[in-house]
């Protein structure tokens, strides 16, 4: 398992060190091409969602889902894991300077997942059964129209799958069990099993299911979270300042935060949070644009506008807020000691332990049961897409039981090889998305000013 996780390791290390370019590359391009439409429409795409905000949505079916709904979704796929354990991992792993680069990753991001978004809106199709359907396959066959493009598409289906179907399931029911142990002293197989057949439960409900679950369970887990994270801040208000300066510091020169003897570059900093939020928030991945496609949106602008804002909740707010009370509690000291002894999940746990005592690690466990699950439920979904564009809907059933078994087996594994599996496959993904986003990002510039395209 060792010799295993060092091979990933190094292949994970070498894609990420050229994503890290791509990605903030694409991210800055779409940023000029749209006219910066983060910044430009964000008054109106805050007003979109929240401006007539409610748990209960409209009934969803083979149509597709509400706009909130669809954002719901592609929110419980990014508020997960990467909130609470993947920021634990890269600030041991990257000082607090790696959430400097994933705020600057999240911001460029919201461009790109607007042009995602509003690619999956333009090309979504209906599959044999008349259900709404739709993602990168769809844009990735319009930007080339010929066996290049059914190539990238194939290639992108089979990584995603892989990716999030298989290997980032076992990340989430991983750092469930793993939370769990540490809470509760639960062995990791029953917490495996309860969630195998739990999300066995909803998979069989279809979309319709889906989207009534995350509707009305993301809103509710991160509303607790946001409150108790502020709570937490009140009571180490003390350290807030410091910790927000060691976040800029930490960027530019680790050393002076974390110390020299903790190994860790500008490099490692800079990595580490564009990886992590990447996880997260998952722009630029290919992932959400399943979601986003499904909504009854009058344009595919609207949907763009509001796939931007689940970027925002994912890093600036939820993610930001963990950064803060990990680093405000003083867990990780002046030197990151914890580094090779604890990280990931426990590491979030011990800060909260600092302000809610033996209470801490059990508020957190919770809080990932839900976001881990309700990623598991939107990822499952997107890779479902996927299976039936290379498939038809006949393999759907089989790959759900395959996916539970991955689920049941990804809690038993050793954390960091699931990760590093995750990282790379994350990595390998991004490639076929990003060279149809770029081939289409005229058409995604066009959208941004309110005209319309035939792609």
């Amino acid at each position: 398992m060792d010799a295993l996780n060092s091979i990933v390791s190094l292949l994970d290390d070498k894609v990420w060190f050229i994503l890290l370019f791509l990605l903030v590359g694409s991210g800055i391009y779409f940023s000029f091409c749209t006219g910066f439409v983060q910044i430009r429409r964000f008054p109106n795409a805050w007003n979109r969602v929240f401006g007539n905000f409610t748990l209960k949505g409209e009934a969803s079916g083979n149509d597709g889902m509400s706009s909130f709904q669809a954002l719901a979704t592609a929110i419980a796929a990014q508020v997960g894991t990467g909130n609470i354990a993947g920021c634990a991992t890269a600030l041991v792993g990257g000082g607090p300077g790696a959430i400097f680069w994933m705020w600057v990753a999240a911001f460029f991001g919201m461009a790109t997942i607007y042009g995602e978004a509003v690619l999956a809106q333009k090309t979504k199709t209906k599959d044999e059964h008349g259900e709404v359907i739709g993602g990168p396959v769809y844009y990735i066959l319009k930007a080339f129209d010929n066996s290049f493009g059914k190539f990238l598409a194939t290639f992108f289906a089979i990584m995603i799958i892989l990716s999030l179907g298989v290997m980032g399931n076992m990340v989430q029911s991983n750092s469930i069990s793993d939370a769990f142990y540490t809470a509760f002293g639960a062995p990791e197989w029953i917490v495996g099993i309860f969630v195998a057949i739990v999300s066995a439960f909803i998979f069989v409900g279809g979309t319709g299911r889906i989207a009534s679950f995350t509707e009305k369970v993301v809103p509710i887990m991160a509303a607790l979270y946001i409150v108790a994270a502020v709570i937490l801040l009140m009571i180490n208000h003390a350290n807030l300042i410091p910790a927000i300066a060691s976040i800029f510091a930490g960027a530019f020169t680790p050393q002076a935060v974390v110390g020299a003897g903790a190994g860790i570059t500008v490099r490692h900093a800079l990595r580490l949070g564009v990886a992590r939020g990447l996880f997260s928030n998952e722009a630029g991945m290919g992932s959400t644009p399943h979601a986003h496609a499904l909504a009854k949106v009058k344009n595919p602008q609207e949907q763009g506008e509001v796939a931007m804002i689940g970027v925002f909740v994912d890093t600036f707010i939820v993610l930001t807020l963990t950064a803060f009370v990990i680093l405000s509690s003083g867990v990780l000291g002046d030197s990151v000691p914890y580094a090779g002894e604890l990280t990931g999940t426990p590491v979030a746990q011990l800060a909260f332990t600092t302000g809610f005592g033996g209470f801490g690690p059990m508020f957190v466990a919770i809080c990932l049961l839900f976001f881990a699950f309700s990623t598991i439920i939107g990822w499952f979904l997107f890779a479902r897409q996927n299976v039936t564009y290379l498939f038809g809907k006949k393999a759907v059933i089989p790959f759900a039981i395959i996916d539970i078994v991955f689920i049941f087996i990804g809690s038993l594994l050793k954390v960091d090889l699931v990760w590093n599996l995750q990282d790379l496959f994350n990595g390998i993904m991004v490639i076929p998305n990003l060279i149809a986003l770029i081939a289409l990002s005229g058409a995604v510039a066009k959208l941004s000013r309110g005209k319309d395209v035939n792609i």
